[in-house]
């Protein structure tokens, strides 16, 4: 009986050591999931597309700022050699207003049938080259290539995993389009 405590407190040890070691591993759920493209064609898609084109989306949530201001309800009472009768009454007064507004950002992206095998394995190169993908040149859209696509276009203000056409003409992967006189 004298052995069921000390067995307890290992086994709390271990599960509680175990649960350190997994906040440390936990992943980002957002980059495990495939992002969304819309086709031109479907309702979801932006107002205006083009037949043919598609379409990601970035959406980024208002940010509100919650301020608590002491308010003086009554002055304080202070007689003119500096004698304080009753100090002043304060109210607090807590308010939220929106710093940034909810933002969505629609931006056309390359669709399903360029997403080869090496178009994606080019993208990695592409990536690798400029510091943002690390993994071994796979030619799978998988979570590190997800991920590596949106540490290259958070530069440009673009907080999003589906590559943008623009971003894919900047790394040299789509051919830009010419306005011909």
């Amino acid at each position: 009986m004298k052995s069921r405590p000390l067995i307890l407190a290992a086994l709390a040890g271990v599960v509680l050591a175990a649960c350190e070691d997994g906040a440390a591993l936990t992943p980002d759920l957002a980059a495990l999931r495939e992002p969304e493209i819309v086709q031109a064609d479907s309702a979801l898609a932006p107002p205006g597309a083009a037949p043919g084109t598609c379409w990601g989306r970035e959406v980024s949530p208002a940010v509100i700022e919650t301020v608590t201001e002491q308010i003086m309800v009554q002055p304080p009472e202070v007689l003119a050699d500096g004698t304080v009768l009753s100090p002043a009454i304060y109210r607090s007064e807590t308010h939220q207003r929106i710093v940034q507004e909810r933002r969505e950002t629609w931006f056309e992206t390359p669709c399903d049938p360029v997403w080869t095998e090496e178009f994606t394995a080019s993208l990695q190169r592409a990536l690798k080259v400029r510091g943002h993908y690390y993994g071994a040149i796979t030619g799978r859209r998988d979570k590190r290539t997800r991920a590596a696509i949106r540490r290259y276009q958070k530069e440009q203000d673009l907080n999003s995993a589906i590559l943008s056409i623009e971003a894919a003409r900047q790394l040299g992967l789509v051919a830009v389009r010419r306005d011909d006189d």
